[in-house]
């Protein structure tokens, strides 16, 4: 057998040997593929994630947990919960040794607007010193608005659970119970919210965030101003409003008139616009709270202008965002800072167009955000799956266990 060798070929001496870079190859900053197929299965992702964890692990490293008793004054819950620096805390009926409902801000409204209809202000600053925590529901029938549901979840049903419950009840927070196993008697062990909700998901989805990238205008996340509102009806002040259906203010609206939005529509925020209608400000619920704890009810005929000298100084200001803006966004601001809420305003692309910068689009809230990010139906998921869940035992409290 020949074999036949192949003679081997000398290197030219003119070619010299590369050495191998020792420098990192930086990673590529060509975003991701964007399509309605990448966004959706992010969502998906998040949901299934939601439904493998459970309601503590939402829970922060450390966290303090005001609980406020039945028995306790109006003033001095206040008091109580502005110096700690939170707008709701649990109640306890202390007599039944059971979880009696949550405090919020809007019940303070509801509260607000009751003596500023029924009474004089010597009556209402007499009456709020002896007011206790336990006739909150009483006054709510009177002015004949809905009596907040008594929800509850345990904490360790999924967190995917406790977010359709928030969903379906249109609550912004969820009380999470356990029971003594020695008593048997009820124990609140923290309360989930949306922010909270939201947080974690942003936290533990980075990759999925960024998979986002659908702007809100098209994923129709919030509330805008209506392009075909109802036609003006003279006994219906709604049909005039330029914005509908977004309630709004300036700053020579009266205070009283801004706390009867919030409690007729149960909403806690509204943007403050100028006679172009740019965002110039946001009044919140816990403005109204803070002149009530300084015992100015009078200040409740001040002006929206006059009011806020007298708001705290360390308000975080007004979080304002545009309609092309994306989800991911949205998320990844919320692990950032503490938001409630983004004023949706035209930007450069609207102002393009003919519009101004800064003026009112919408509103968008917690609520928007989480409603979306769970879904109606999930992607992936049946009906039928989505009935079984909703079917599936909740912690539904007797509304009248405050009383």
């Amino acid at each position: 057998m020949n074999t036949t060798l192949l003679p081997s070929v000398a290197p030219s001496p003119k070619t010299l040997k590369r050495k191998g870079s020792t420098r990192r190859r930086a990673p590529s900053h060509i975003p991701p593929p964007q399509s309605q197929e990448t966004h959706d299965a992010a969502l998906h992702a998040i949901r299934n994630l939601l439904k493998g964890r459970t309601s503590y692990d939402a829970f922060p490293v450390s966290f303090r947990l005001i609980v406020l008793d039945t028995k306790l004054n109006v003033k001095k819950a206040l008091q109580c919960l502005l110096l700690n620096g939170v707008v709701s805390a649990p109640l306890w009926n202390s007599e039944k040794s059971k979880f009696a409902g949550m405090l919020t801000v809007l019940d303070i409204i509801h509260l607000i607007q009751y003596y500023y209809d029924t009474a004089n202000y010597e009556a209402a600053a007499a009456d709020v010193e002896t007011f206790r925590l336990e006739s909150i529901r009483d006054i709510e029938r009177s002015l004949g608005v809905a009596t907040p549901p008594m929800l509850a979840e345990h904490p360790n049903s999924t967190l995917y659970k406790a977010a359709r419950v928030l969903i379906q009840t249109h609550a912004r927070r969820l009380p999470l119970l356990d029971y003594d196993t020695e008593t048997g008697h009820e124990v609140i062990v923290s309360v989930l919210t949306q922010y909270r909700l939201l947080k974690f998901i942003s936290i533990n989805c980075t990759r999925e965030i960024q998979q986002l990238h659908l702007s809100l205008r098209k994923l129709k996340i919030g509330t805008y101003v209506s392009s075909n509102p109802p036609p003006p009806d003279p006994e219906n002040p709604e049909t005039q409003n330029p914005y509908y259906p977004i309630a709004t203010a300036t700053l020579d609206t009266p205070v009283f008139d801004v706390v009867h939005m919030f409690s007729e529509r149960a909403i806690s925020a509204v943007p403050i616009i100028d006679q172009d209608g740019v965002v110039v400000n946001l009044y919140e619920t816990v403005d109204v709270i803070t002149l009530v704890r300084l015992g100015a009810y009078q200040s409740l005929d001040l002006t929206i202008s006059e009011a806020l000298n007298q708001r705290s100084p360390d308000f975080p200001g007004v979080v304002i965002c545009t309609a092309g803006d994306s989800l991911g966004t949205l998320l990844e601001l919320i692990k950032k800072r503490r938001v409630h809420r983004l004023v949706v305003v035209e930007g450069d692309e609207e102002e393009k167009k003919g519009g101004k910068k800064g003026r009112l689009l919408g509103i968008i809230t917690l609520s928007d955000v989480l409603r979306y990010v769970i879904g109606e139906v999930g992607i992936g998921e049946s009906v039928e799956e989505i009935a079984a869940l909703s079917a599936a035992p909740s912690t539904l409290l007797s509304p009248d266990v405050i009383s």
